[in-house]
């Protein structure tokens, strides 16, 4: 059995004890939070949550340990910081500082002997490779990804960081004209703006100033700098009445040319429609767990991403079963 530790148990954490009960191969051995223990209740039996300021003292208890922190501020510290205790996953979705914090976790685990992967998930993570596999297949082309529409986690959790902001939502949206011209295989040429409207559900604290959070919405870089971003102010009321789902999706698309003249044209497209966008993520990083925990055995040590990962890695069965029954 691979044993699982939760780091963290917000909706992603909870989404990964799920998953846990999903695998036959996996147990959740502990949940790790900085809340009072006390008051976290989890749904599987027998299991101890325990205060993160505890964690180590499990070094020899936990075969892989799941990062269920936000992008912005957590996982930039908390993930180098276990990668040197812990083989580690973890679901950084800032695509611009990717690199950076594959290199602090790299050199970390590799100080502690350990496996880590990085960015884990539906994108980065399911939309990466589909990326990937596509450009290879058609290298005459161009690729485009949308998002949406849904709620994206790691955005909502960058307003919620915010002074003065109580609760957030953040809807990624597509636009309608620009999906459509990619699917018609024109291979258009596109601004980040061109693409996808950001709109924001805020309930800001008694007092605080909605012009000064706005402002800090619209022009925070790597989130909303780029993007059409509208903002709305609500009561918590509105928001638990019409903002309590985390549905999302999107799409993967690449067109492109073969033959010796371009004479065909060829469209690949990925999508995804998901009721919950930390379920299904959670789904994603349990079975990178998997391969984590493979490759930890077989020594090989560092950090590691999706593209690093053999397919046959992320599944519970045998080669020879894989053979028969997918491939």
């Amino acid at each position: 059995m691979i044993r699982i530790g939760i780091f963290g148990y917000g909706n992603l954490g909870r989404g990964i004890e799920a998953a846990v009960r999903k695998n036959d191969d996996m147990e959740l051995k502990a949940v790790f939070t900085r809340r009072n223990p006390e008051d976290l209740k989890i749904r599987t039996e027998n299991v101890p949550v325990i205060h993160v300021s505890d964690v180590e003292k499990f070094k020899d208890e936990i075969d892989v340990m799941i990062l269920c922190g936000g992008s912005a501020t957590d996982l930039p510290n908390q993930t180098p910081e276990l990668a040197r205790i812990f083989n580690v996953v973890d679901s950084f979705d800032t695509h611009a500082k990717i690199p950076t914090h594959f290199e602090n976790v790299d050199t970390a685990a590799k100080e502690g002997n350990k496996t880590a992967l990085i960015s884990a998930g539906w994108d980065p993570g399911m939309f990466s490779l589909n990326r990937l596999y596509a450009e290879c297949v058609l290298p005459d082309g161009k690729d485009y990804t949308f998002w949406g529409k849904g709620v994206s986690q790691g955005h909502s959790d960058a307003i919620r960081r915010i002074d003065g902001v109580m609760d957030a939502r953040q809807y990624t949206i597509p636009k309608e004209e620009a999906l459509s011209l990619v699917r018609s295989g024109v291979n258009p040429d596109f601004t980040t703006r061109d693409k996808h409207l950001r709109e924001c559900f805020v309930v800001a604290k008694d007092g605080a100033d909605k012009e000064k959070i706005e402002n800090e919405i619209k022009t925070m870089p790597n989130y909303f700098a780029d993007y059409d971003t509208i903002v709305h102010f609500i009561d918590e009321e509105e928001m638990k009445r019409e903002h309590s789902g985390i549905a999302h999706g999107g799409f993967v698309i690449r067109s492109g040319k073969t033959g010796f003249d371009n004479e065909n044209s060829h469209i690949i497209e990925y999508s995804l429609k998901l009721d919950s966008n930390p379920e299904f993520t959670a789904s994603v990083i349990a079975a990178y767990a998997r391969a984590v925990y493979k490759l930890s055995y077989e020594n090989s040590f560092g950090c590691k991403t999706v593209f690093d990962i053999a397919p046959s890695y992320l599944s519970a069965k045998s080669a020879e079963e894989l053979r028969e029954k997918l491939l």
